[in-house]
């Protein structure tokens, strides 16, 4: 299985997801899962994660620092087997940069997996402070245990 989690920078939300997924995956043994992130900007490219993204995981016991943003591709859609987006604003975007390679079989929204109908979007703790990284980081936790259920 190959999941990709897609941000608008690759720098807060799909690196914490990604980081989880992966650490959820080996206690799971499921070591054989691969798992990535991407960003539909290039702000941040070749950037590493948030320093709050950082700790957050880091005190849960997973290090993400050798983590690096990079932006999503056309090739991504063939490449990975469900692509999640942390947003409705990065699924537009993702449509866009895709084009003709775009596989609506493939993308979800990350929120559908804890609450299918309810809200679309993983709020963006970039604008927030510590708490909104907690929240975050909680609602990525559960969402990447559910994800585990539905496709272990």
């Amino acid at each position: 299985m190959k999941i990709l989690f897609i941000c608008l920078g690759n720098i807060c939300r799909s690196p914490i997801a990604e980081g989880v997924l992966t650490h959820l995956a080996g206690t799971h043994d499921l070591g054989h899962w691969q798992v990535a992130s991407a960003s539909t900007n290039t702000y941040h490219t070749g950037e590493a994660p948030h320093p709050m993204s950082q700790k957050i995981c880091l005190d849960a016991g997973i290090d993400i620092s050798r983590q690096r943003a990079r932006r999503i591709t056309p090739a991504d859609m063939e490449d990975f087997d469900v692509i999640f987006v942390m947003a409705a604003d990065v699924m537009n975007e993702v449509k866009r940069l895709t084009g003709t390679a775009f596989d609506s079989s493939k993308v979800r929204y990350f929120m559908e997996t804890l609450s299918p109908g309810g809200p679309k979007d993983v709020p963006d703790p970039w604008y927030g402070g510590w708490e909104d990284f907690v929240g975050v980081y909680d609602t990525i936790y559960r969402g990447c245990e559910k994800i585990i259920r539905l496709y272990k």
